[in-house]
């Protein structure tokens, strides 16, 4: 009916006559952040949240929120340079920056005193390398000459090199002993003293056998 159309078309009119709502401002932070269970702790100059943070560095941070009113915390929320500074007036932030600052002061005062330094350590250097390419070289050579001499007196009273040289001389006094009675035989020493060089030699020469023989059957630890 026409009453119906009427009634349709007035309320088109006022729909299309409804002034538009106001945009609400959009908030500098991620939407995430506030659906995160991480948003309700505060972001660093960097944008990450802190690792670890106390229940009392948190309930100090909510006690210079709580006082503020409604405006003031969406405009923390809206305004990045407003949170910017309420995060830095916070004494937390304010510790470790100082800490930070006098970090970067020692270490600027520690390269500056190596820079100090470059030429000592240079000179010192230059000596280490004069010292090894002189007097390290003269040490070692007198070392490797002290080691050979070493290893000749080792190998000299070494077990098998003593046992050799008891041989020989067991060699020897049985030689000796044999020329000596050749001598006799041959009537070119008197008796009496044949017997007592003959003697004396063969002594000398079973004393050496049995200390070689008791040498080469004992154990040698």
């Amino acid at each position: 009916c026409v009453c119906s159309e009427n009634c349709r078309g007035s309320k088109e009119q006022q729909g299309q006559s409804r002034p538009p709502s106001e945009a609400s401002p959009q908030p500098w932070y991620s939407p995430s952040l506030v659906t995160s269970p991480s948003a309700s702790r505060p972001q660093t100059s960097t944008g990450q949240f802190p690792s670890h943070v106390s229940p009392g560095e948190a309930a100090g941070i909510i006690a210079f929120l709580k006082d503020k009113s409604v405006d003031e915390l969406r405009k923390l929320l809206s305004d990045k340079d407003a949170y910017q500074q309420f995060l830095y007036s916070l004494d937390q932030v304010t510790i470790q920056n100082n800490i930070r600052e006098e970090l970067r002061k020692e270490t600027l005062h520690l390269a500056r005193e190596n820079l100090e330094k470059e030429p000592q350590i240079v000179e010192l250097r230059n000596q280490c390398r004069i010292i090894r390419t002189t007097e390290l070289a003269t040490a070692q050579e007198k070392l490797n000459e002290l080691e050979n001499q070493r290893e000749e007196i080792l190998k000299f009273y070494s077990p098998g090199s003593l046992l050799h040289r008891l041989q020989d001389a067991m060699n020897e006094a049985d030689e000796e002993s044999e020329e000596l009675q050749q001598k006799f035989m041959e009537k070119d020493i008197e008796t009496v003293a044949f017997v007592q060089k003959y003697k004396k030699i063969r002594s000398k020469y079973h004393r050496r056998a049995l200390i070689h023989l008791a040498a080469k059957t004992s154990p040698i630890g």
